[in-house]
């Protein structure tokens, strides 16, 4: 799980850039049909068609490809043209709260004190990150139609976390993953036609396909499968707290690749968010929970 957020985080860095050479849905089109294929190939080579449990479940294949790859992704593109980047990855930020609850009411997965340290802790880590450490930075925010979009983007994320659970207990991760980016694609094909730009894609740059086989294959095909993977085997609320570690890479590869400053605020705010990664995740070993347990025996 903890490669999610960093292909993920990639993924948003190289998407800046090639949304400046081709349309956003454009771009998200490209990069989950060329996904699709490449993972409808690999579910042919391991034979993992499951035909049966497609039938089953297609109404929550169809319901995760909506939100998961069309609504998140094409309101969240969208809404970087209307509003900062800032407010979007604050309201983006809230998604593993809104997750973890919607698992306790629907699904009933077990809620504890130390889930909700987890939660706060990885929280407080991402509004660190945000804004830098400034509460000045904090309440002069605005909010207009673009965090409006964001906070569209956010119920479709926590959607389909939630959705994504139950369709992957039935069917293995790299088919549900493999139909959920085909037909997000065909949805998002068909929501670009009025945007246009696809005379603009024969002319992007040899950087620009670089970064869209990085989305593709790191962010995309690798990516989603670890995810749904991971909410299959720890949880939705487990695996979404892990989500809190993306706009931490994205802001350590702008240290790294575009020379940004590494302040204090940043290695603040990673430490607070991998202290409710552990809590959350990391379990105690079986020999020191059976010597505790003596412990209190021989208290008694």
């Amino acid at each position: 799980m903890l490669l999610v957020p960093l292909f993920w985080g990639g993924s948003f860095s190289t998407a800046e850039h090639v949304i400046t050479e081709i349309p956003p849905l454009v771009a998200a089109t490209i990069r989950f049909g060329l996904a699709g294929l490449l993972l409808l190939l690999l579910v042919t080579v391991r034979s993992e068609w499951n035909l049966q449990g497609l039938k089953t479940n297609w109404k929550g294949l169809v319901i995760i490809s909506l939100t998961g790859i069309f609504g998140y992704n094409a309101l969240f593109f969208v809404a970087l043209h209307y509003t900062s980047a800032i407010n979007g990855s604050l309201i983006i930020a809230t998604m593993p709260l809104f997750v973890s609850l919607g698992a306790i009411l629907f699904f009933k997965e077990a809620w504890n004190g130390k889930l909700g340290i987890s939660l706060a802790l990885s929280f407080i880590g991402v509004v660190l990150v945000i804004t830098k450490g400034s509460l000045e930075r904090l309440a002069s925010l605005s909010f207009n139609e673009g965090d409006l979009l964001f906070i569209g983007a956010l119920l479709c994320g926590v959607v389909y976390s939630l959705v994504g659970k139950k369709v992957v207990k039935d069917v293995s991760p790299v088919f549900a993953t493999a139909v959920m980016t085909l037909l997000g694609s065909i949805f998002l094909g068909f929501s670009s036609i009025p945007e246009g730009g696809w005379e603009m894609v024969p002319e992007m740059s040899i950087q620009g396909w670089m970064e869209m086989a990085y989305m593709v294959v790191c962010g995309t095909l690798i990516g989603y499968i670890i995810f749904n993977l991971g909410v299959h085997q720890i949880g939705a609320s487990k695996a979404s707290i892990y989500l809190n570690l993306t706009p931490i890479v994205t802001s350590l590869l702008s240290v790294w690749l575009y020379g940004a400053s590494l302040t204090w605020s940043l290695f603040a705010g990673l430490l607070f968010v991998l202290a409710g990664v552990c809590l959350a995740t990391i379990q105690p070993s079986r020999s020191s929970t059976q010597f505790f347990n003596e412990m209190h025996a021989v208290k008694k």
